[in-house]
């Protein structure tokens, strides 16, 4: 059986906006956010507030998404971020943004892994097994995420989906405990005031906020492996946003209200950590906290997986363009997948856990808490090239003159953006866990992707002028 080659070679697939939701969804990781993110947002930030950023940062990818929907209908490419800059403000700054996508990905996934590995280890030891290093588990979850990355896009799409109504499932039912017994001192809605939201450091929760939905972008990197592109990577979009926003800003009300909004910033400084399955236990029962803890395992290994397709179709669209090794664009015969930039991508997600591994750094407070803050960076600085490209795309083709759609929207999205990209900053070393020298260095590296890209494109440009 012939491998397919760059040459006219189109990835294969018939997902639905259901699965490319699913997709979206998982990368996210709700179960994470919610027990991870939220508590740190919460006890570092606005307090009661945080349900509040939830939906600002919503509000805000939302308009974003207008313009980024409407564009979608003229790009069906696998590479996403990249097509859209490329696409709008040339080569150069397409490369520069594709490497910035990489980073983002590479980061966060192996942030992950050493997230993903540590709870893991903690499981396995409370439950009385074997207390293994923690990168036994990250290079065992690595396996099993190679293995279904390999396939058809189909498969990972039925597995993150499993995965993603239990976990949700969980969600929805603390959420619902809560509501349903009134809290610890009844329902009130002091969380969606103005008060509470700039209580406190409001550019923090933001800050977490805002990371708490990378991957979204995930409904155009699939526009290949879609039936009807131009139908389902709107909708899938603006549905992704819309839930993901709506699951958090209520999960993150109902905590508020487990503990009190009077109380819950003193609960989340004192013990973040346990602050998601404390409320568990109180409002669902010790067993509901213990499948908690459980399923949060599959909620990273949906993330895992999803960031791994995400990476290995930007892979595949470089290699298409000439830019990388031409194997990483060939196409699997039978699973119509892009099966080398896959097997290329765990070797790269190998080496970065392996490096902080052998360095003997903590999978938590290093590995994860850098590379979280590496990515929430890079994220915010592609959507916002991405944003401008729209704008500058329509204005160029005139392929749509929906004036909210083409103009109005992606202005705005684009101001956001840059508002949340600043606060992002100015509170960096904070997510980063409070150095300078790391901080400095961590966005020293964004900018160097970014100036890497950019060079690369401009020495392709000049070599095609002199041949």
């Amino acid at each position: 059986m012939t491998e397919t080659s760059t040459a006219g070679a189109r990835l294969r697939g018939s997902i639905g906006v259901t699965g490319i939701v699913f997709l979206v969804i998982a990368a996210a990781a709700p179960l994470t956010s919610v027990c991870g993110a939220l508590p740190l947002m919460i006890g570092l930030g606005n307090g009661a507030g945080a349900p509040a950023a939830y939906l600002v940062a919503a509000a805000v990818l939302l308009v974003f998404s207008v313009g980024y929907a409407a564009m979608s209908g003229h790009l069906d490419e696998a590479g996403a971020f990249y097509g859209y800059v490329r696409s709008g403000l040339g080569g150069s700054a397409g490369l520069g943004a594709a490497g910035l996508a990489l980073l983002t990905y590479t980061a966060i996934q192996a942030g992950i892994y050493g997230l993903a590995a540590s709870t893991v280890e903690g499981l396995v030891v409370h439950y009385g097994g074997p207390d293994l290093p923690w990168y036994i588990y990250a290079f065992a979850l690595m396996t099993l995420v190679a293995v279904l990355g390999y396939r058809n896009i189909e498969l990972g799409a039925k597995v993150l989906g499993v995965l993603l109504v239990v976990e949700i499932g969980i969600i929805v039912a603390l959420s619902a405990a809560v509501l349903s017994q009134g809290g610890a001192h009844g329902i009130d809605t002091v969380s969606f005031t103005p008060s509470a939201f700039f209580d406190g450091s409001p550019g923090v929760a933001l800050m977490f906020a805002i990371a708490s939905f990378i991957g979204f972008e995930a409904t155009a990197i699939y526009g290949e492996e879609t039936r009807d592109p131009r139908r389902t990577i709107p909708r899938a979009t603006y549905i992704a946003v819309l839930t993901i926003g709506a699951l958090y800003a209520v999960a993150s009300w109902a905590v508020v209200l487990a503990f009190g909004s009077d109380d819950v910033a003193a609960a989340a400084g004192d013990d973040p950590e346990a602050l998601t399955f404390t409320a568990a236990r109180m409002f669902l029962g010790e067993t509901s906290a213990d499948l908690m803890s459980i399923l949060l395992v599959t909620s990273l290994f949906a993330a895992l997986l999803a960031f791994h397709n995400a990476i290995s179709r930007y892979g595949y669209a470089l290699a298409r363009d000439g830019v990388g090794h031409p194997a990483l664009g060939h196409i699997h015969p039978r699973h119509g997948s892009p099966h080398k930039a896959s097997l290329t991508q765990s070797l790269s997600a190998a080496l970065v856990v392996g490096t902080f591994a052998l360095v003997g750094a903590d999978p938590v407070l290093q590995l994860f808490t850098w590379m979280s803050g590496l990515a929430t960076v890079a994220i915010l600085l592609l959507m916002t090239l991405t944003s401008v490209a729209i704008i500058v795309f329509f204005r160029r083709t005139g392929v749509d003159r929906r004036r909210w759609h083409t103009v109005v929207a992606p202005v705005l999205g684009t101001a956001g953006l840059l508002i949340i990209t600043a606060l992002v900053i100015d509170n960096f070393s904070t997510l980063v866990g409070g150095s300078a020298i790391v901080a400095t260095t961590l966005l020293g590296t964004v900018a160097a992707t970014f100036i890497l890209g950019v060079a690369i494109a401009q020495r392709r440009l000049a070599a095609a002028s002199v041949s």
